[in-house]
């Protein structure tokens, strides 16, 4: 299967993306991830957008859809997921046009739909570890001591893009250059909707299955 997830920044799509990958051992192909890598290890692609970043500016469509059109092509065996890539209507019709040219196309489009309300609460309640990474939330998944990690006793921290004024740039951002992303796939019949206002294993059975009805229709 070759599926896209989408939805708001705090609807869950790293969540999801792992348990439908580990679900059915699919490539989990995160455009962050994909982009830090070829930066470290300096490949042309990475250079490219290296300059981009050191400026200031945003990496263009064509590098970012060249650079996971490479991790694509590594992952036709196995069928991928497509976790924070296309943003844009631009990025998915050069995905598409990609795909088209090795004779693949995108089986779905999970389009997680969450309130902005809840996104809001969900980012800016959220506590990160700087020592390890583990993540807790004020509300929803708070440490054994309040303020500190459960792993090493470090002081938990709010990361910059969890701030109230960030996360509301993060959502108009989402709406005017995400959102239309939907609309485009729409148009050939390949979106899911799931409500991912509910908890997260919830949203995850919702998810499995509908991609149980589409792995029985692939066959």
């Amino acid at each position: 299967m070759r599926i896209v997830i989408l939805g708001a920044p705090g609807a869950g799509k790293g969540t999801q993306c792992k348990r439908v990958v580990a679900e059915y051992g699919l490539a989990h192909l995160s455009s962050g991830d994909i982009l830090r890598r070829e930066r470290s290890e300096g490949t042309e692609l990475g250079k490219e957008a290296q300059s981009y970043m050191d400026s200031g500016a945003l990496v263009p469509d064509e590098i970012i859809v060249k650079m996971m059109a490479s991790a694509i092509s590594e992952s036709v065996e196995s069928g991928f997921v497509l976790d924070g890539f296309p943003r844009t209507v631009n990025q998915a019709q050069e995905l598409d046009n990609s795909l088209q040219s090795s004779g693949q196309k995108i089986d779905a489009i999970i389009n997680l739909n969450v309130d902005d309300e809840l996104v809001s609460q969900r980012m800016t309640g959220r506590r990160s570890c700087p020592e390890c990474g583990a993540v807790y939330h004020i509300e929803n998944l708070k440490p054994k001591v309040e303020g500190k990690c459960d792993n090493d006793d470090a002081d938990l921290v709010q990361r910059a893009d969890d701030a109230l004024d960030v996360v509301a740039n993060r959502l108009k951002t989402y709406h005017e250059q995400t959102k239309p992303v939907v609309g485009y796939y729409k148009s050939n019949g390949t979106v899911i909707e799931i409500d991912a206002n509910k908890d997260a294993d919830e949203v995850t059975g919702f998810v499995l299955d509908k991609l149980e009805e589409l792995a029985s229709a692939l066959k």
